[in-house]
């Protein structure tokens, strides 16, 4: 093995063993609720996914440390807090999103089945224009869907893989389009789910404009934007992504690890398939799902009851978006789809209604990984949930108030390292937004700048996080093995985390959204230009 290859192991190892020190010298672990330990079992499952390049033995081996650390050591407890609290809690409680995925897998399977997959991917070759049209329009079609991350995933996955396979866009690559363009437009969308999450933890009346006034510093977001463009159309890669996106043009679009051949799938689909037999699909998808959240939205009171006197016809669409639940609501929306879309395929007659029954279980066993890192992460986040992350987060920052002008930057790196070692951005923001909230003067500058931070912070952890769950939906979509997808698109949100990092700090001084995200634009373009010039050096 090689010193390249030796010394990020090194790394990563040296990191996990300094995180525990630093754990035993503030805490003590026989009392480990609320203290740094809290982190542990995330930073765990994290370093040995990113050592062993193997996801469920690292989540496993994390939910375990949980476990043992909330019971302290005792091994009879530790097995009912992990079976329970762990995996029986964390399958009930992504029950609907579990069904959206099967459902989304199932409509795949007949959209490659049909013939519009084949369809629009030969009609894309012909009309979109090499791989920086391909990436374009991928990361075009996913600003579009920002109604959801979940459906953003699967939805823009499904449509542009046959694009970016044409093109010789790696899967890596197609995943890290996939992820920069969902949770990133979600949060700044004013109708989203993200949105409505936000809003529900402002005081009433209050939070969808304080929303909207932190969306012009929301620096990670509006950068990965510009990230991306600006990477597109400079024609490079670097870091792993370089090495994934080089074999992609000699046809491995792979590169490592296992994958999904859909080859098999291409020349057993019906000859007959159209474009309009994607596009037809996939409008009713998006349509349905929308209007589903929007129904959900209106009717949910403290229990759901579909079609009950829990219904509100005076909800606009906005407050019924912040009001909606989307594991209840996505599912509907899917399933109702997918009776539509059957019905259309058979009565096009692109497919039989045997053909379609056999794209039931095509379609579940395509989701399979996912649904089992998703099981995984969602109970090592319960773990995190039984040791009291959320008392340490605020303690911590509670003691860093006194810093002020310099608070956001720090309130971006707490959210970042949150949602990095937890894999959630909105149990990241639920804990952060009511400290910031009591933390800066209500409607102060410094506030809204400090909210944004929180946003902004709560997106990048999230999207460099293993074991997120859009990261694990991102990899779904582009079906792209997971590790591999975690590893190229690391130093690429790295990059744009410092660069909106240095806005942060500098924001306040400012005082200026405007001036403040155009000097953050010309910081990407700029470091951009140093990477590829650094790089093609290295390369001659």
């Amino acid at each position: 093995m090689t010193a390249k290859k030796i010394i990020p192991k090194v790394l990563i190892v040296a990191f996990v063993v300094a995180f525990g020190a630093l754990c035993a010298f503030t805490g003590d672990i026989t009392n480990p609720v609320g203290t740094l330990w809290s982190l542990f079992p995330p930073v765990v499952a994290i370093g040995l996914a990113l050592l062993t390049k193997e996801v469920y033995s690292s989540l496993l081996v994390g939910i375990l440390v949980g476990g043992l650390l909330a019971t302290n050591f005792n091994p009879i407890h530790t097995l009912d807090s992990v079976v329970t609290t762990g995996f029986i809690d964390s399958v009930s409680g992504t029950a609907g999103i579990f069904a959206f995925l099967v459902f989304l897998g199932i409509i795949v399977a007949l959209l490659n089945k049909a013939g519009g997959s084949r369809a629009f991917g030969n009609w894309a070759a012909k009309h979109v224009k090499g791989k920086i049209g391909a990436a374009l329009a991928t990361f075009a079609f996913g600003v579009l869907i920002f109604i959801d991350d979940y459906f953003n995933c699967l939805t823009v996955g499904a449509v542009m893989r046959p694009v970016a396979d044409k093109a010789k866009i790696s899967r890596s690559k197609l995943a890290y389009l996939i992820d920069a363009t969902a949770a990133p437009i979600c949060m700044i969308a004013p109708i989203s789910s993200w949105a409505a999450a936000v809003s529900s933890y402002a005081p009433d009346g209050e939070g969808l404009a304080m929303f909207i006034k932190a969306i012009p510093y929301n620096f990670y977001s509006l950068l990965t934007f510009v990230f991306i463009i600006a990477l597109t159309l400079m024609k490079f890669d670097f870091g792993p992504m370089k090495l994934h996106e080089a074999n992609a043009e000699n046809g491995d679009l792979f590169t490592t690890g296992e994958h999904v051949s859909e080859s098999t799938d291409e020349l057993d689909c019906s000859p007959k398939g159209k474009v309009i037999d994607l596009i037809i699909p996939i409008v009713a998808l998006i349509g349905i799902c929308v209007f589903s959240l929007f129904y959900v939205g209106r009717c949910m009171g403290e229990e759901w009851v579909f079609a009950s006197a829990n219904y509100d016809p005076s909800l606009n669409f906005v407050d019924a978006f912040a009001n909606t639940d989307a594991t209840v609501g996505l599912p509907w929306g899917g399933l109702v789809a997918l009776v539509v879309i059957m019905i259309y395929f058979i009565a096009r007659r692109l497919v039989t209604f045997k053909e379609a029954m056999e794209c039931i279980p095509k379609g579940f066993i395509a989701m399979v990984p996912a649904i089992l890192i998703l099981t995984m992460a969602t109970a090592l986040k319960n773990m995190t949930g039984l040791l009291d992350s959320d008392a340490f987060v605020n303690n911590a920052l509670a003691n860093a108030s006194t810093l002020n002008n310099f608070l956001p930057a720090i309130i971006f790196l707490v959210a970042c390292a949150i949602a990095f070692a937890t894999g959630t951005s909105w149990g990241t923001f639920g804990i952060l937004i009511p400290i910031v909230l009591s933390i800066f003067p209500a409607g102060s500058l410094v506030g809204t700048i400090g909210m944004s931070a929180c946003l902004a912070g709560a997106v990048c952890g999230d999207h460099c996080s293993p074991i997120s769950d859009t990261t694990i939906m991102s990899s779904a979509g582009a079906q792209c093995n997971h590790i591999n997808h975690v590893s190229t698109q690391l130093p690429y949100a790295i990059t744009v985390a410092a660069i909106s990092f240095v806005n942060f700090l500098a924001a306040p001084f400012i005082a200026n959204p405007w001036v403040s995200l155009a000097i953050g634009v010309v910081m990407t373009v700029a470091v951009l230009f140093v990477i590829k010039l650094a790089t093609s050096k290295k390369a001659a």
